[in-house]
């Protein structure tokens, strides 16, 4: 393959994940109709659509998907390899692509960056909220986080936290209307706030251990969230109980904001961890990301 061709296959994958000409134009550096002509080119060599295009948007066809998931793993270890390169220069650098819960984020890797950035300029992290257990080869991510039953088969997994307490909680206001449940079995008599897990597509499960064994427990009600600020602040105006991190209803149920039930029944989470595909020569910059999450409690 020429490396003109290898070129437009890359500029073609931008496309893709843009889902914009307009923004993948902007992110290549080039002109958008210079970008038409190249992914008209690719489609007219190969002999197949690979974009379907309307006046607002742009995905990729069957055909496309299946170029894409070839590609993108590909181009991720090419930009790898590039990276590694930083190792000859006197400072780390390059960009770290990290896929993460929202709780794990804001307890553990945001405030480890201030162990990492002040002394790396050259290094930058990006991270993205997804409560889906990411693909983080074929998303062209460095690494994500889940919890420690949670990683992906097949990839290193770190510890970078403790395990994590969870609570069930309820507001003043809904446990007056509601009595509060004395055990895991009067759940089913409560209304709950959710959150959807978008690889399942299934309301996360509660971990209870009734009668000493763990078990999951899910509960009708009448809102469904994707993030625990948004779950908090429903709990808070007493829509219902909710399942989250003790540490983020701590200064609420100190204040009386919110009540704790089910105390005994409820057990930590596993810590969080750092799962990633075995690199031959990783990059200084991730290897310096690593050694500042690793958990050393």
């Amino acid at each position: 393959m020429r490396r003109d061709e290898i070129a437009d296959l890359a500029a073609f994958v931008v496309v893709a994940e843009e889902r914009s000409f307009t923004r993948a134009a902007t992110r290549l550096g080039m002109a958008q109709s210079a970008l038409s002509q190249i992914v008209r080119r690719i489609e007219e060599r190969l002999g197949v659509r690979l974009l379907s295009r309307t006046t607002r948007s742009v995905a990729p066809t069957e055909a496309g998907e299946r170029l894409i998931a070839t590609l993108g793993p590909m181009l991720h270890d090419l930009d790898l390899a590039v990276a590694s390169l930083g190792d000859l220069r006197d400072r780390p650098s390059g960009t770290i692509r990290i896929t993460t819960v929202e709780h794990a984020a804001k307890t553990i890797i945001v405030p480890a960056m201030k162990r990492l950035l002040p002394d790396n300029p050259d290094i930058k992290v990006e991270i993205t909220i997804d409560y889906g257990l990411a693909d983080v080869v074929a998303d062209r991510f460095d690494a994500g986080v889940r919890l420690g039953g949670d990683i992906a088969k097949g990839m290193i997994a770190m510890r970078i936290g403790p395990d994590t307490p969870m609570a069930i909680v309820g507001s003043p206001d809904y446990f007056r209307k509601h009595p509060a449940p004395a055990s895991p079995a009067q759940l089913v008599d409560h209304r709950a706030i959710n959150l959807r897990l978008p690889t399942s597509g299934t309301l996360n499960g509660w971990r209870l251990t009734p009668g000493g064994r763990e078990t999951r427990v899910r509960i009708d009600g009448p809102l469904v969230l994707n993030t625990i600020d948004l779950i908090l602040d429903a709990t808070l105006d007493g829509h219902g109980l909710s399942y989250l991190p003790l540490d983020q209803v701590r200064p609420h149920l100190k204040a009386g904001r919110l009540m704790r039930v089910l105390d005994k029944f409820t057990p930590a989470l596993p810590g969080y961890h750092l799962y990633y595909p075995h690199r031959r020569h990783p990059s200084a910059a991730f290897s310096l990301f690593v050694e500042t999450l690793r958990f050393r409690g």
